[in-house]
């Protein structure tokens, strides 16, 4: 019989060459491969869509690009990788994916049930309705007996129930899969109503030919943080990408943009410089270059100018700030310090 410390010995082994292999590299990966393959919707647009050329565009493609701009040092080597709401998750715990940025809400269940890691928000959303102005409904309370389109595999299946059990109303469920599929039911009539995020049907009402005819109703009925996701077991990885999102963040809290981003290289701010990599080793600490958060800004910019460009109030999709904007005016995009 082995001596108790021998075999305690063999177990703390055994433990430590699991969690090396659990915490083997993604990055290691990513810079072989020389391509970031991110986990994308099948297309919303100003959020992931492909323009008329094929090329992906969107706010969370220009997170996906930030983050090969920090890894690869060019936003342009990624792969999007399609998913619905049934299938993200699938792909990426399966390794098809390197990273999810795509709109997925935060919960419980999906960080400790699925084994996912979140890294902080990029988006706050809620959960809305939309109808057409025909109808002459202007709040959800009306909304009994309705059909609703609603996607499968998300949050909203949930809250819709809960919604609608709370106020003593029935509705018809038709399920879909995909945005371009609930879009293309509802123009058709076979749902009265729309519902999933804020932000989804705002960008699904752009691509009406009147978007003037429909209505999204005032009623936001949850609460729905949308952000970047990785498998669990990679601790480098998951720093790094919280910290493509943080450099946005601080970017805009600093004032730096694309058009400024060399002249802040002279800035007086230690916390720019550190930023920037002028200044300390942060590259260095998460596995990459000096210049990691530069190259970021340069290719995407901060996270005002990567929401303005995207969604913002002068795009077809005309979403205000609102609890998007940064916490020095009123809203919740708040991050750590880069100290």
């Amino acid at each position: 019989m082995k001596p108790i410390h021998a075999i305690a010995a063999a177990a703390a082994v055994a433990a430590l060459a699991l969690s090396a292999a659990a915490t083997a590299g993604t990055l290691d990966d990513v810079k072989a491969r020389g391509v970031l393959r991110c986990v994308v919707s099948t297309g919303i647009p100003g959020f992931a869509y492909p323009d008329a050329n094929g090329v992906w565009k969107g706010f969370d493609i220009d997170f996906c690009r930030a983050t090969a701009a920090a890894v690869l040092g060019d936003p342009k080597k990624i792969k999007e990788v399609t998913a619905t709401g049934k299938t993200r998750f699938t792909l990426l715990n399966a390794g098809e994916g390197d990273v999810l940025w795509r709109n997925t809400t935060i919960t419980f269940s999906r960080d400790v049930g699925v084994k996912l890691r979140f890294h902080g928000v990029n988006y706050y959303d809620g959960q809305g309705f939309m109808v057409k102005k025909s109808a002459g409904i202007k709040s959800a309370t009306e909304l009994d007996g309705a059909s609703i389109c609603i996607q499968t595999g998300t949050t909203t299946e949930l809250n819709l129930a809960d919604y609608f059990h709370s106020n003593n109303m029935k509705y018809e469920a038709v399920t879909i899969e995909t945005n371009d599929e609930a879009r293309q039911n509802y123009v058709a009539g076979r749902c009265d109503v729309y519902t999933t995020d804020a932000s989804g049907l705002a960008a699904t009402r752009s691509t009406f030919a009147n978007p003037d005819d429909h209505v999204i109703l005032p009623e936001i009925i949850s609460k729905e943080p949308l952000g970047p996701a990785t498998r669990q077991g990679d601790a480098q990885w998951s720093d790094i990408i919280t910290w493509v999102l943080n450099a946005t963040i601080t970017a805009e809290e600093k004032g730096i943009t694309q058009a400024n981003l060399d002249d802040m290289k002279n800035s007086k701010d230690p916390e720019v410089l550190r930023l920037l990599g002028v200044e300390g080793n942060q590259g260095k600490e998460l596995g990459l270059s000096k210049d990691w958060a530069y190259n970021i800004i340069k290719a995407v910019g901060n996270y005002g100018e990567i929401f303005e460009r995207n969604i913002g109030v002068k795009t077809p999709i005309g979403l205000e700030r609102g609890l998007n904007a940064l916490w020095t005016n009123g809203g919740l995009q708040y991050s750590p310090p880069f100290r």
